[in-house]
């Protein structure tokens, strides 16, 4: 009876840290990342900031005396051409490493208590599967994290 107990005690336990592990994260940008927006002005826009453009400097040539303060203005324009400048960033598609390291961690701790216990091989393979499988979810979360996934 302990032994159906604890066999079906590692079994969950490890069901519940594998699909812990495999939580996908929409609402989060990956690191680096910037929001871009390439349709943020349309062709009439330009055209009509090129059209002041070319009569402010039409108007700066003409003037001969240099003016007495200088104003710079900074306008930043995206026109969408052909084709796009930069394209947008694709969300990684597969198995995060946090849950690579769960699965692998869990087979080899399988395998090393089955090994290691020798009077009971399903009790000692249950017990190895929850302990390798913790472990290997954590070196595998800390990889994400520097890898910028979380």
């Amino acid at each position: 009876m302990k032994r159906i107990f604890y066999t079906t005690t590692a079994v969950v336990l490890s069901a519940a840290m594998l699909v812990s592990s495999c939580k996908n994260n929409d609402n989060k940008l990956e690191s680096g990342s910037v929001p871009v927006t390439p349709n943020s002005i349309s062709q009439s826009e330009y055209k009509e900031y090129k059209e002041w453009k070319d009569q402010q400097q039409n108007t700066q040539t003409k003037t001969a005396t240099p003016p007495t303060q200088t104003v710079v203005v900074h306008k930043h324009y995206t026109v969408n051409e052909t084709a796009p400048a930069t394209q947008p960033v694709k969300k990684k598609k597969g198995w995060s490493k946090a849950a690579k390291g769960t699965v692998i961690g869990a087979g080899v701790g399988a395998a090393a208590g089955a090994i290691i216990v020798k009077k009971n091989r399903g009790l000692g393979a249950a017990a190895g599967a929850v302990l390798g499988g913790g472990a290997g979810y954590g070196v595998g979360r800390s990889m994400d994290k520097k890898d910028g996934r979380y």
